[in-house]
């Protein structure tokens, strides 16, 4: 058997877990009531599933030390991104994370590789990448395609 191109879930390791779940919950993604417990959030994505646990226990369960000064203000080496359908939706997805609590890192704008971007931070930091990519475009259900 071979490992599969997928990816299940993505888990993010934060700071304050009531804190970081109010903030997706805010963005108006459900989380699940009935997976998880108080030391981990489950939030549903299409397709793949958002949780949240806590920094330093996640990294004990990885077996790896927590990284020092991983914080607000500097940079993991890791962006999560999601693909839109148009700039005006960007521009739209953007506004509602700042109105969520996000902080804007990069204001949408045309980009250097034809597509239009702008970069906003979860309460822990982690930076998103709302973007439209003319050249990748979206199945009918919002999924990116990749051209072969």
């Amino acid at each position: 058997m071979s490992l599969e191109p997928r990816v299940s879930i993505i888990t993010l390791g934060v700071r304050d877990l009531a804190r970081s779940s109010a903030f997706y919950a805010a963005l108006g993604w459900r989380r699940s009531r009935t997976a998880g417990d108080a030391h981990i959030a489950f939030f549903a994505l299409e397709g793949i599933v958002l949780a949240l646990y806590g920094r330093e226990a996640l990294a004990q369960d990885v077996g790896l030390a927590a990284a020092p000064g991983l914080g607000p203000d500097t940079f993991g080496a890791v962006t999560l991104a999601q693909n839109l359908g148009s700039e005006v939706a960007v521009d739209g997805a953007m506004a509602e994370a700042e109105r969520a609590g996000a902080r804007i890192l990069k204001p949408a704008a045309k980009a250097f590789w034809g597509g239009y971007s702008g970069y906003f931070a979860d309460p822990d930091g982690f930076p998103w990448e709302i973007a439209y990519n003319p050249f990748l475009p979206l199945s009918a259900d919002g999924a990116l395609v990749l051209p072969e």
